[in-house]
C-alpha cells in the first residue's frame, strides 16, 4: 500500500461515510491507547472486516493522542466508519483535544543516531493508503487513516 499523505486541513477526502459507524471516548493514557486497540479489534471483527492492518493503524494513532494529544482532564476518542462499495473503506479516526500540536512525520535517515520519535507514522503512512489531519472544532483535530480493505 502506498500511504498519501494529506498534511492540509481537510474532511473526508474519499468516499461517503453512511456504513456503520463505531465511537468512543477513552481516557488519555497509556491505557486508553490499549484500550482502543482492543475495542477497534472487537468492532472490526464484529463488522467482518480484516482486523490488520486496521488493528495496528489505531494502536499507532491512539498512543501518539495519549502522548502528544493529552491534555489533562480531557480524553480522546476514537472513531471507526466504513464506506460501503468495492473495496469497502474503513475510516480510523482519533480526535485529541491538542490542536495546537499536528503530528510530526519522522524522516527516514542514514544517520546512526536514531530520532526519538515519529516512526509510528511512518508505519500508518506505509500500512495507511491515505492518511491525515483534520483541525477542529476548537481546541480538537483528528489525525486520520483510511484503509480500501475486502471484507
Amino acid at each position: 500500500m502506498s500511504g498519501e499523505n494529506t498534511r492540509t486541513d481537510s474532511s473526508v477526502t474519499g468516499p461517503a461515510f453512511f456504513g456503520p459507524r463505531f465511537t468512543v471516548p477513552l481516557s488519555a493514557t497509556r491505557r486508553g491507547a490499549r484500550l482502543a486497540r482492543l475495542l477497534a479489534t472487537e468492532q472490526l471483527r464484529s463488522w467482518g472486516l480484516p482486523v490488520d492492518p486496521a488493528r495496528l493503524i489505531v494502536a499507532e494513532l491512539a498512543t501518539n493522542a495519549a502522548l502528544h494529544g493529552h491534555v489533562p482532564g480531557r480524553s480522546f476518542r476514537l472513531t471507526l466508519a466504513t464506506a460501503p462499495g468495492t473495496p469497502t473503506v474503513l475510516r480510523v479516526e482519533l480526535t485529541d483535544t491538542r490542536g495546537d500540536r499536528w503530528p510530526e512525520r519522522g524522516e527516514k535517515s542514514d544517520d546512526e543516531r536514531p530520532r526519538e520519535s515519529g516512526y509510528g507514522l511512518l508505519l500508518v503512512e506505509e500500512l495507511a493508503d491515505r492518511w491525515g489531519v483534520s483541525g477542529g472544532p476548537v481546541p480538537s483535530k483528528t489525525v486520520w487513516a483510511e484503509l480500501d480493505v475486502i471484507g
